[in-house]
């Protein structure tokens, strides 16, 4: 049976590499306890060269566009390469927050009122408030670690904001004002829920990423029965978009204690004080241990496809 190698992919193109750099980092480290590892620091959208397919499997830390959208996915599937975490189709699914949204509603988790639009074409902002009223989310509809996210309070701020919108497609969305909770899914399983505390009262990038700037709870603070109905809506969320071996799933619990769908990450921040992390050690993996499974069904698919082979 042939020992594979695992091949951390950090770095990538897009607008999160510095993030993506910091999670492909620690997770080479923590694997390289278990498995024979090899990190690849990417800087073009196209697959590192060294890749088998009869020697490596990969895990991939690439945040955002390409990394994340099932453009490397779609590579990894084109050279015969195995790969942990969900596969091009729903990777490409969930990256759209707006398909997101739908396709969890359709399961009965509530999502908050939204409009999607190009910038081409962006609605005036009057249009926005009679439709969602004046403290709106406004966001691309494909980019993660929330970048570009803007929040208003009125009219006049929404128009500023609408000025602002570079190319591309973009969410505009109800402001649901409320505790920020996020949930690891590991095989189809929620792990712990975090609550999240912006100093700022936003967790923004800068929020994020910033130390010191947001404070977490792990697990967070709430009623066993909210606890629950959190961690079945992360379940119902991933399965319903069709994710493969684990994600992020991210909600805000109003001031009226009603649970909405945020969004989903398949690739989330990957450092051990990242939220996925964080929810799995309220489960009781720490971060080595954690790594270890999120590559795990990988494995079981090499090892399946080279004994087919082999028959």
């Amino acid at each position: 049976m042939t020992i594979p190698i695992i091949a951390v992919l950090c770095g990538g193109t897009s607008s999160e590499r510095d993030v993506s750099l910091g999670s492909g980092r620690a997770c080479a480290s923590a694997l390289a306890r278990s498995f024979p590892t090899q990190l690849f620091e990417l800087t073009a959208e196209a697959l590192p060269a060294g890749l088998d397919p009869a020697r490596h499997v990969v895990f991939s830390t690439l945040h955002g566009t390409f990394g994340e959208d099932g453009g490397m996915q779609r590579l990894l599937d084109a050279g015969g390469i195995t790969y942990a975490g969900c596969d091009a189709e729903s990777s490409a699914f969930t990256m759209d927050k707006t398909l997101t949204k739908q396709a969890a509603a359709g399961r009965g988790v509530r999502v908050a009122k939204g409009v999607v639009f190009s910038a081409a074409q962006k609605p005036a902002s009057e249009a926005l408030v009679a439709e969602l009223g004046e403290q709106v989310v406004l966001k691309p509809n494909d980019q993660g670690s929330s970048v570009g996210l803007t929040l208003t309070e009125n009219l006049a701020e929404l128009a500023a904001a609408l000025e602002r919108v570079t190319p591309g497609t973009w969410l505009a969305e109800q402001r649901i004002r409320g505790r920020e909770l996020s949930v690891g899914v590991l095989r189809g399983t929620a792990m712990g829920v975090v609550e999240i505390r912006p100093k700022s009262g936003v967790y923004d990038y800068t929020s994020k990423y910033t130390k010191g700037a947001t404070e977490y709870f792990a697990p967070a603070p709430l009623e066993a029965g909210v606890t629950v109905s959190v961690l079945r809506a992360a379940e119902t969320a991933y399965a319903a978009c069709g994710c493969r071996d684990y994600a992020r799933v991210d909600f805000i619990l109003s001031e009226k204690n009603e649970l909405y769908l945020l969004e989903i990450n398949t690739l989330p921040g990957m450092k051990e004080t990242s939220l996925l992390p964080m929810s799995a050690r309220c489960a009781g993996m720490d971060f080595t241990a954690l790594v270890r499974e999120l590559v795990s069904p990988a494995l079981e698919r090499f090892y399946a496809a080279e004994a087919v082979q082999k028959s």
